[in-house]
């Protein structure tokens, strides 16, 4: 039996460097996170304070949940815990009840330690909220367990958070339309049990890639939900079908659920690298491959809190094979939206699936173009495999040998629609270049229909032409068609210009004319 955890796996076959227990009589073994290798400064940062916390600021030893509030200046350091039912803990941590609250969340641990992200987004949501009181949830304790017991402890974390929460408006009367809780993996459900269990709802919960084993396929109340908060936004960043096996939870559970480059493998992440350890070590030896893009979601919510400028755009879509066609760029009736922090508050009585690109690192912006292009031809031909190859030049710059990925064949006289990404802004678009070479493999189908046209003598009338080319731009919405800018320097291998029509989007162009297929 395999479990699969937020940070590593839980794996039934014993390997060097694994731990052994026993649940329910089934022996599970579970790796190390690569944070055990937690710098050593968290280690004696946490000595350092003990002291101080037992005297005055420490939660009552049977808690399972402990509630540091972090400041701008020493994002890494617990220095002060509110204490529920400790009214004065409030003051000692300076407390601020008029402006924004945060609790973060984290999820499953195997060193029990804080991962370095953590203070990550602390700084983060200081620096965009300076007045914030930014609550780290210390769960550690019970978190630190084999994953299905972690995972079975979320609710009675989450419960606790609420009676947390619950007292702290009736406190400080704090509106909690200004509370809100962001949770990573397990610490999503903790969140989502949290905000059912409190007695008011809370404003905002912020699913960061939820945890999917024990939580996929569940009922509303044993997970989050839209119903947790009075909006609730998931992004999902490594769900199930990347490897055979789900570290995040695929199914939407939100009021908008976002999935990054399809919510599965991350840009950035050694999916090689990953395949070659699966191989030689067994699941077991991955920890640092999943964390990869599980831990993406993290960072994309960061980059949305320090990158306000350059927020990536998501789009709604029925699937993500049909946001990869550029089928889904329209921002119409709530269609588009930014990721992360500043996302639109967008309720609907369903969860709203959208899709969004990313480079490999922060800034995580691209900017997505649908390239729609009729191939035409006097005789109809399919089965074609070509390379395709689009440059964009824009008014701030360039963008060369972009692939275009062909998601079926491609087939004359239809329209094929695809998904172009660029990872810099080029300004207004201005003129495009398109390339067409022949594919090294011939299929059966294609072969008949060559010799059939060369039988039948209509070889000649069996050319590709390309009409014009019309591009969306998902980040400006503007909409483009492009004619051909001279239409007697055609080459089957060149690279063909097309240029802004003077037209109206209806009228024929002058065709191009791609070669013998």
């Amino acid at each position: 039996m395999i479990y699969t955890g937020p940070s590593g796996l839980l794996h039934s076959g014993q390997s060097s460097g694994t731990k052994a227990s026993n649940v329910d009589d089934i022996t599970v073994f579970y790796v190390t996170s690569l944070e055990e290798g937690n710098s050593v400064s968290t280690l004696d940062n946490f000595m350092d304070n003990l002291k101080d916390l037992i005297q005055n600021k420490e939660p009552t030893p049977h808690a399972h949940a402990k509630f540091s509030l972090r400041k701008p200046l020493m994002p890494e350091d617990d220095i002060c815990y509110i204490i529920p039912g400790n009214p004065e803990s409030l003051k000692e941590c300076t407390f601020n009840s008029t402006s924004k609250t945060f609790l973060v969340i984290h999820g499953w641990t195997v060193s029990g330690l804080f991962e370095s992200w953590v203070a990550k987004l602390v700084s983060a949501l200081y620096k965009r909220e300076q007045e914030a009181n930014v609550i780290v949830v210390d769960w550690l304790y019970t978190a630190q367990n084999h994953y299905p017991v972690a995972a079975q402890n979320t609710k009675m974390v989450g419960e606790e958070i609420a009676r947390f929460i619950d007292w702290l408006e009736e406190a400080t009367n704090i509106p909690l339309e200004n509370l809100h809780l962001i949770g990573y993996s397990l610490g999503a459900h903790v969140a989502g049990f949290a905000g059912s269990h409190a007695s008011n709802k809370v404003g905002r919960i912020t699913g960061l890639d939820p945890a999917g084993p024990d939580f996929e396929g569940e009922h509303a109340h044993r997970r989050l939900s839209p119903d947790d908060a009075h909006f609730v936004d998931v992004l999902h960043t490594f769900t199930q079908g990347s490897l055979g096996f789900s570290i995040g939870i695929q199914q939407p559970i939100g009021h908008v659920d976002i999935y990054p480059n399809g919510g599965s493998f991350q840009p950035g992440c050694n999916l090689q690298g990953t395949l070659e350890t699966i191989s030689k070590f067994g699941l077991f030896a991955i920890n640092d491959v999943p964390r990869c893009s599980h831990e993406r979601s993290i960072h994309l919510f960061i980059d949305s809190l320090v990158n306000e400028q350059e927020a990536s755009m998501v789009y709604r879509c029925g699937s993500n094979d049909m946001f990869d066609r550029g089928m889904c760029l329209s921002c119409r009736k709530n269609h588009c939206n930014t990721v992360g922090y500043d996302i639109s508050k967008v309720r609907k009585t369903r969860s709203i699936k959208m899709y969004t690109k990313t480079r490999a690192s922060m800034p995580f912006r691209v900017y997505h173009y649908q390239v729609k292009i009729h191939f035409s031809s006097k005789v109809n031909r399919s089965e074609m495999e070509p390379s395709l190859t689009v440059s964009l030049i824009g008014t701030k710059g360039e963008v060369e040998d972009l692939k275009l990925t062909l998601k079926e064949k491609i087939t004359t006289n239809k329209t094929h629609s695809f998904l172009l990404v660029a990872e810099k802004d080029i300004g207004d678009l201005l003129m495009v270049k398109f390339k067409w070479e022949e594919s090294t493999s011939w299929s059966a189908s294609f072969m008949l229909n060559m010799v059939s046209s060369w039988w039948s003598g209509d070889n000649a009338e069996s050319e590709v032409e390309v009409h014009k080319i019309r591009i969306r731009v998902g980040e400006t919405q503007k909409k483009m068609v492009f004619c051909i800018k001279d239409p007697h320097a055609l080459s089957l291998q060149q690279e063909v210009t097309f240029v802004k029509c003077k037209d109206e989007w209806r009228k024929s162009s002058k065709r191009v004319n791609l070669g013998n297929h």
